[in-house]
């Protein structure tokens, strides 16, 4: 017996670059692939005689498919080196996919490379650990045993050709003998192949990485070069408008928009006097993720005239704003704005030490206030300034509040969602919701003790949030499939009497549109149009504020 476990010890399989490709080709098939078995079944492609051809026809073009993609990577140079990060990458792709359904497109592939390690410390956790042991450091162990035969270069160049050229043929074969279904599959599930590994993230990291080649050093667009400031006489007060960038908060659990919980008492309490904020009850997101949805959302196009190539680089509503001659200032307490802010004046909270707000890891987001006060007595004129939240960004929602705002229990304190009870989850979303609230409420009474000033305050979240229905969790679906929890967010607007008076703004009739479709597409001009900047690119239709106004101005 002790004979035989030595001979396994030392025995070490001999195959060639193009066997060991197929051999990896048929294990991802197998081992990474389970979530998209699973989507299809869920569309009803694979039930009844017929639905069982289109599973074998789809198992063996995704084999032969990764046979192409690896005969094209591999050699007797990279193989090893090169399946193991393959073999690794896949089984926490596969992890991930199953826990919270994410789709490995573009999008998601710039969302996981723009994130520090604050973030992926938030993601990656205990549970993980079987599943990458299992499917990634075990295939990974054995195919280092594996000897690669050696041939001839010429030898090897026809081998390999011919392995791919029968690779494509039979991929074609599989996808003919169920053409019907899995056509049908693919044009009205589009977004399925996202969830194909590892061909999904390698794709996309290719994808990325040519936009990121062709941008290379490309500059901006000007936007907004001639804007000026119309209507204002000169003994007026300056301005100052406080933009609030909310973080991963869904219109669904906003208290103010009829949630079964009052996630939102403070604002709640504003709202019922007659200068409170009014809230919007009916908004779209640009994007199911920060990626897009930030860039978009100061930008002049917006989703209704979406081009990511365009808007990546044209300058935003902040350059627009510095055109006009109003100074700018972005706050972040996240991982940058995305490029909306580049050139401009900028400072982070990600890495804080304010007393009391932040610590080792990371920063509340009321840190963002401390020296504001500083920051604006600095400069004597009209001022936006933005702070970008870090608000419920998940999956960590128990690290986003104090604890004196922990007012839902049980909560989920770990990062690890699957560990969790759905009630737990919401709980401790929930009283990250509250976390919010508390901050803008005390932004707007910050805003309201500035004598010197006519201020006001615009908060808009960035995306929404899927909280375990329907099996999602977290953000970053293709939009064009991303449900309503992930593109639905709050929008709320505060005016000091003062700013309401100087510029002639009816609050009630705002409040009385709380119900009106709006998106953040409205930001660009509503902004333009509340700080009375006239320019060719403001769009008075969507200007929130036009037709509350007394009378226009300019």
């Amino acid at each position: 017996m002790a004979s035989w476990g030595a001979r396994a010890a030392r025995y070490r399989p001999e195959l060639s670059v193009d066997a060991l490709a197929i051999v990896a080709a048929l294990y991802f098939a197998l081992a990474s692939n389970g979530t998209f078995f699973r989507a299809v079944a869920a569309t009803g492609a694979l039930d009844g005689g017929k639905g069982a051809l289109t599973a074998a026809s789809l198992f063996v073009a995704i084999t032969a498919l990764h046979t192409v993609l690896l005969g094209v990577l591999l050699n007797r140079w990279t193989a090893k080196p090169l399946l193991t990060v393959l073999l690794l990458a896949s089984a926490a792709a596969a992890y991930f996919m199953a826990a919270y359904t994410v789709y490995f497109d573009a999008d998601m592939l710039r969302n996981i490379l723009h994130t520090d390690g604050k973030e992926s410390h938030e993601l990656i956790s205990f549970a993980a650990l079987p599943s990458l042991l299992l499917y990634g450091v075990l295939p990974a162990v054995l195919l280092w045993r594996v000897r690669l035969k050696r041939r001839p270069l010429l030898r090897a160049v026809v081998v390999r050709v011919a392995c791919i050229v029968l690779a494509v043929v039979v991929a074609a074969g599989a996808l003919l003998a169920s053409f019907q279904s899995i056509s049908a599959l693919m044009r009205n599930h589009r977004e399925l192949r996202y969830l194909v590994t590892p061909g999904n993230y390698l794709v996309s990291l290719a994808q990325v990485a040519h936009d990121a080649n062709k941008d290379r050093n490309r500059p901006r667009e000007p936007v907004g070069t001639h804007a000026k400031v119309v209507g204002r006489p000169a003994d007026a007060k300056p301005r100052l408008l406080v933009l609030v960038v909310g973080e991963t908060v869904r219109a669904q659990n906003w208290g103010l928009n009829g949630y079964a919980r009052q996630t939102t008492p403070q604002l709640a309490a504003l709202a019922q006097q007659p200068d409170g904020p009014a809230n919007f009850r009916n908004v779209s997101a640009c994007g199911s993720a920060t990626e897009v949805s930030l860039p978009c959302m100061f930008s002049m196009y917006g989703r209704a005239n979406y081009d990511k190539d365009r808007i990546k680089h044209s300058e935003s509503l902040l350059h627009v704003l510095e055109h006009a001659g109003i100074k700018t200032l972005w706050r972040d307490n996240q991982t940058g704005c995305k490029g909306v802010c580049e050139g401009l004046a900028f400072e982070s909270f990600e890495h804080g030490d304010v007393p009391g707000a932040c610590s080792k890891d990371g920063c509340l987001d009321e840190a963002m206030l401390h020296g504001l006060a500083e920051r604006i007595a600095a400069h004597p004129g009209d001022q936006v300034v933005v702070l970008h939240q870090l608000g419920n960004h998940g999956p960590a929602y128990y690290a986003r509040y104090p604890a004196r705002l922990r007012r839902f229990v049980p909560t989920c304190d770990v990062s690890d969602l699957n560990r969790c009870s759905r009630e737990q989850i919401v709980n401790a979303y929930d009283n990250a919701v509250l976390s919010t609230d508390d901050f803008i409420a005390r932004t707007i009474a910050f805003l309201g003790a500035q004598g010197d000033r006519d201020t006001a305050l615009i908060y808009l979240s960035d995306h929404g949030e899927s909280l375990g229905e329907n099996g999602l969790y977290l953000h970053g679906v293709p939009y064009a499939i991303a449900p309503a929890t992930q593109t639905r967010v709050p929008l709320l607007v505060w005016l000091s009497p003062r700013f309401a008076a100087s510029r002639g703004i009816d609050t009630a009739c705002l409040k009385a549109r709380s119900d009106e479709a709006l998106s953040q597409d409205n930001l660009f001009s509503s902004v333009l149009g509340l700080m009375q900047v006239r320019t060719p690119e403001y769009t008075t239709a969507l200007d929130l504020f036009a037709r509350c106004e007394a009378t226009l101005a300019g």
